[in-house]
Parts: structure tokens; sequence; C-alpha cells
């Protein structure tokens, strides 16, 4: 059995789709588990629903309609105007619809995983009806029964005996006395025991395929994306960059913690700990080798470079001028840990704790106020975290040199890894 990944950018739109089956038909003799996310920049569509939810519900009408529009159009031109997908549209847009008009709750997270939910429920159905009928049989499974979580919103933390359990349950029965089929279900969403919807984190497709591949004993996970494989760099930003052939679990996850977007940091623990090796390729070229994860690799330290934009530095030190100490650590690491604020980089000197981290007002709000109860707190917006995993000097040259009229405010080194706070 192996377990394939498809992203927003490979079901974006009709082609993108029809490419999808086409890849499927290249392994029409194998048992597949496919995992998909929803189409293209639908998650960050639904985030601006949900922000009019909260703020400006006189929006959520038209909002509501051009999303119905964008999908039902997409299944016409994939299946024709009448088409198997409508009854069901019609089915979760109701249930969209009714969401929508309760009131917000006190948990913004919560909200967030019931509204935001619904690309992935929309897109696996859309592509199941489009695949069943071109001759592509498919199960259609609903993740939230699959994954089990606790009610931590937006970055549920998986029970795994519970899961292990449902997964096996569920798929294990349908594939019992079959050489090949597919069963498809959504990447990025789970459930709780009280039937609520969780999300595993922005981009956790990549690690609902690990879960699965994990429960299931999978022989390898496919992760589709529109680049040759992991690449040393963002070819938008670095012309240069080169395909990195292969890998080992912990170089990955070096890249992935330093913000390397190609996969979902929490994906490789479980591939790790049962020894599957994670593929990425191409969806426009199946037929290339790609990138391969495993265990052990040859591996060419090349420098890898990672750019971080929309940075926030906090700078924390003591009121009374006392040295910042175990206590007082403590105390700060809890208050970022109680609003999970994601720490990219730290730098601590006597009288200065500072953190670099992604710039989420709504956490960072609330987090810098209860800091300001007991600390003076300073920050800069705007900032820029370079990360360069292997580096030499010509790498870091290269850097300095791309954002030449920034100001480094801080150089941080390892044996490995260099970053810059550049602003």
């Amino acid at each position: 059995m192996k377990v394939f990944k498809f992203g927003g950018a490979s079901v974006k739109d009709a082609p993108a789709i029809e490419n999808l089956k086409n890849i499927l038909h290249h392994y029409e003799d194998e048992q597949l588990v496919v995992v998909i996310s929803a189409m293209g920049k639908t998650t960050n569509f639904l985030e601006k629903l949900l922000d009019a939810y909260y703020h400006a519900p006189e929006n959520v009408p038209a909002l509501i309609a051009e999303l119905r529009t964008n999908h039902e159009t997409v299944a016409e031109q994939l299946m024709g105007v009448e088409n198997p997908f409508l009854p069901q549209s019609e089915r979760l847009f109701t249930l969209l619809n009714e969401q929508l008009q309760r009131p917000t709750s006190d948990n913004f997270d919560y909200d967030y995983d019931r509204i935001v939910s619904f690309g992935e429920l929309l897109s696996t159905t859309l592509i199941s009806a489009y695949l069943n009928t071109q001759g592509v049989e498919t199960q259609w499974l609903d993740a939230r029964q699959l994954i089990r979580t606790d009610n931590t919103y937006r970055e549920g933390h998986v029970d795994w005996a519970v899961t292990q359990k449902l997964v096996c349950n569920t798929i294990n029965p349908y594939f019992q006395n079959r050489t090949h089929g597919i069963v498809l279900t959504q990447g990025f969403i789970a459930g709780t025991a009280e039937n609520q919807t969780t999300t595993l984190g922005r981009e956790g497709s990549d690690y609902s395929a690990a879960i699965l591949a994990y429960t299931l004993d999978a022989e390898c996970v496919t992760v589709w994306k529109d680049v040759p494989g992991i690449l040393n760099a963002d070819p938008k930003r670095f012309p240069d960059a080169v395909k990195i052939d292969r890998l080992t679990y912990h170089e990955t996850v070096e890249l992935a913690y330093y913000g390397a977007s190609v996969i979902h940091p929490k994906t490789l623990k479980p591939l790790h700990n049962k020894q599957i090796p994670l593929y990425v390729k191409s969806f426009f070229h199946p037929e290339n080798e790609g990138s391969m994860i495993t265990k052990d690799a040859d591996l060419k330290e090349i420098p890898s470079f990672i750019v971080k934009d929309n940075q926030l530095l906090i700078s924390v030190s003591p009121r009374d001028f006392s040295i910042i100490g175990v206590e007082n650590l403590s105390i700060i690491l809890d208050v970022l840990a109680k609003y999970r604020v994601k720490i990219n980089l730290i730098q601590n000197s006597a009288l200065t704790f500072s953190v670099c981290t992604d710039n989420v007002p709504l956490r960072l709000k609330p987090c810098i106020e209860e800091l300001q109860e007991e600390f003076i707190v300073k920050f800069n917006d705007g900032i820029r975290l370079v990360t360069i995993r292997h580096y030499d000097k010509d790498s870091e040259k290269e850097v300095l040199a791309m954002f030449s009229n920034e100001d480094v405010l801080i150089r941080q080194s390892n044996r490995h890894t260099i970053q810059l706070v550049l602003k």
C-alpha cells in the first residue's frame, strides 16, 4: 500500500485535476491512499470568509456564492453541466451556511477549524466524483473519522492509539479482498472524540499523509508538488536553486524546522519511526525521479537557503535590571507557549532575551500584553529571517549581497547553520 499526497497547486483547476487522474492511471494496479488538500488558494479564501464572519457579516453571502461558483465551475468543466458533484455541493454549502449563521464563539481557533475545513471537504468530494465518472473507482472517506486529536484547535495533537484503531477498522477492510483500489480522503483536517472538527496546522496535509502511512504500515509516501523535488532554495528568489536527490530524515527535519516549505515539520517523525521512505515528486513530470528521504543517504552538503519574511523580533528585559536567569526564562517561555508562539530564533544576553517569530497578531498581541505585565518588552516588525544550512563564506556573501539594503540585527551560527535577522 502506498500513500499519495496532492497539495493545493496540484488540484487548483480542471486541467490540474485531469493531470491527477493521469498520474493515478500509472498506479492502477496499486493499493493507494490518496490525501488531497483544498483547491488552489481556497484556504486563503476561507480565511477571508472567516474574517467577514467576525467583522463584516454582510459580506458573507457574496463570498459563499463566489466559493460555490468556483467549485461548481470546475466540476462543470470536468463532468458537464449535470454532474454528480452538484447534489453533494448543495449538501456541503447548506452545512457551511448553517455554521456561518451561528454566533461566533469565544474561541477563534475553534471557529477557524469548523469553517476553513470546508476547503478539503469540497475538493475531495469534487475529485472523487470526477474520478468515479472516469472509471477510476475511489472510496471517499472523511478524515475527521480517521484521525483523532484532542481539542487543541488549529494544531490538534494526534491520539495515536485511537487513530490506529479507526484507520485500520475503516481502510483495511476496503483493501481486504482487493489487489488494487483507491481510498481518497482529506489532508489537514481531523476530529475529536466529541465529533468536533480540528486541523493539524497550516500546510498540515503532509502530516495527514504521514499519519495514515504510519498507521497502515505503508510502503512509502509520495508528496506531489509543482517543483522537481526538494530544492536547496526557493527558485523564485534563487534562480540557481538545485534539486537535492537524497536526504536523511534528520536533515529534512532540520530544513523543515528552519522554515523550508517543501515538507511540513511534523511529517518526518512518524515516517522515521517506521522507516517509511518519503518521495517528493513533480506532478508536471511524474516520470522523473524527484527526491527521496530515508534513514541513510549520501549527503552532499551544499548550502540550503531559507528565507522567512514578515517576522517579529521581540526583546524582553526585567524591569528591575536583574539578570536573565532560569526563573525569568521560565516565565517568558511559559507565556510564549501559552499563546503557541513559534520561536524561529533565540538570542539572550545578561539583560535581554530576544526571539524571532512569525508575525501572527492574533497570538502575539495578547502574548506581548501579558509579558508587559512583568517585563519591559520591545519589538521590531518588518523583520526578515534568513537561514543558510551548510553555509560557507560564499553563501553568506550571496545573501548579504541580495539584501544589501537591510541591516543585520542578529547573526547567529553553529557548525552547520547560520541565521541572519535583517531589517
